[in-house]
């Protein structure tokens, strides 16, 4: 038997009480990942990414392990949300324009001071003072960095189009902006790196692609280390109590962890191990969740039809952004169908072992984009499923 036949059988043991569609962590594989990120992180703590978790239970499972420190949020409501429930360090990762919520978050000390919140203009600091509605409480703020690499004078880019903030110099003068302005403090410089930490440098079939990915990705880390030092240089010089420089992602642990300058890593798709993170040789983890779908038809040799599964990620379209169906192995889509909504052809010689009713389980692409299709997690520990817990979405919170 396969190590992933071996899984199967587990997961099939562990859910035989349970109709699918079901969705479940693997708690060996999830903390087996997570002990790997703090070893590639080598002795930097880890600020936990709650998009790619999406599940108070797992982010207070894995906050609890010695190298982990902090969330990384996503909106400004999930950030209070996360505050109001005890988590006390929460950094925004993106510019909000939420005006509720930054009312909220001024008007009460102890939400103020447990979240930092993103910029990288003026206009958001504007923004911010418009919203408070007579909230006085000091806002914490981080400046994000662009990391994207840039060639010929500027004309070639590539990275994400994020912040407008490149050079020191940019970053200099936004934090002289901030240290002016009455009622925020700079207490963070944050630098995602998602072209290294983010993109798979080992594609299949692609041997010249890879080849191409790696030569970009090891010259853009030796661009954005050396940026990076002088940006905290020039902006520390300005705010010499600059708390924490946060750096990184899944993909790219290890390399950021290098930098001096460096004072923690962003991380929590390396968690859950969705199926982006197979084309990676920086490192390999265990796929640690996973989503069940009922056989409901049988309509020919070498065929069955589960329920649904048609749950395509975020990013630029393409099969790359599509679940996989991964136990048992040998199944494949049919291209002229693909995942559906309502319902999804498979095609293999496996086909003609499953009965209705039967389990397919299938790899979703980005980590916590899984969670905003299910309320619950099973965990699973070795074949039984010890705990049930809710997702965001099954807390009733559907944050974007």
């Amino acid at each position: 038997m396969t190590a992933r036949a071996a899984d199967r059988a587990r997961y099939d043991r562990a859910t035989a009480h349970l109709d699918a569609p079901l969705a479940i962590v693997d708690l060996d594989a999830f903390d087996a990942n997570a002990d790997d990120l703090v070893r590639r992180a080598g002795g930097k703590p880890i600020r936990v990414a709650s998009k790619s978790v999406r599940c108070r239970a797992l982010l207070e499972r894995v906050l609890a392990k010695d190298g982990f420190a902090g969330i990384m949020s996503f909106t400004l409501a999930e950030s209070l949300w996360l505050a109001r429930s005890g988590f006390d360090d929460v950094l925004l990762a993106y510019p909000s324009a939420d005006r509720a919520s930054f009312a909220e978050l001024t008007g009460d000390p102890k939400l103020a001071s447990a979240v930092t919140v993103m910029i990288d203009d003026p206009a958001q600091l504007r923004f911010i003072d418009d919203a408070r509605d007579g909230g006085r409480e000091v806002v914490r703020v981080c400046l994000e960095l662009d990391t994207s690499l840039r060639l010929l004078g500027g004309r070639v880019r590539v990275g994400a189009r994020r912040s407008p903030l490149h050079s020191p110099a940019q970053v200099a003068d936004m934090a002289r902006t901030v240290a002016r302005k009455p009622g925020f403090e700079l207490v963070g410089i944050m630098a995602y790196e998602g072209h290294i930490a983010g993109v798979g440098d080992a594609v299949a079939g692609r041997p010249l692609r890879s080849r191409a990915i790696r030569l970009m990705q090891g010259a853009a880390r030796r661009e954005l280390a050396e940026r990076r030092a002088e940006v905290v240089r020039a902006a520390r010089a300005v705010v010499p109590g600059l708390e924490f420089v946060n750096g990184g992602g899944t993909g790219s642990v290890q390399h950021t962890a290098a930098e001096d300058c460096v004072t923690e890593i962003g991380a929590g798709s390396g968690l859950y191990v969705p199926r982006l993170f197979d084309n990676y040789t920086s490192f390999s983890g265990r796929p640690a969740a996973l989503f069940a779908q009922p056989v409901v038809r049988r309509p020919g040799v070498g065929v069955v039809t589960v329920l649904g599964g048609g749950y395509p990620a975020s990013g630029a379209p393409g099969p790359d952004r599509l679940p996989v169906p991964y136990l048992p192995e040998g199944l494949r889509y049919d291209p002229q169908e693909g995942p559906g909504e309502v319902q999804t052809p498979l095609l293999g010689s496996p086909a003609d072992d499953l009965l209705i009713g039967d389990k397919v389980w299938f790899r979703h692409a980005k980590a916590g984009e899984l969670c905003e299709r299910f309320d619950s997690l099973h965990l699973v520990e070795g074949d039984s499923v010890t705990a049930t817990v809710p997702t965001y979405r099954g807390e009733g919170h559907t944050f974007l």
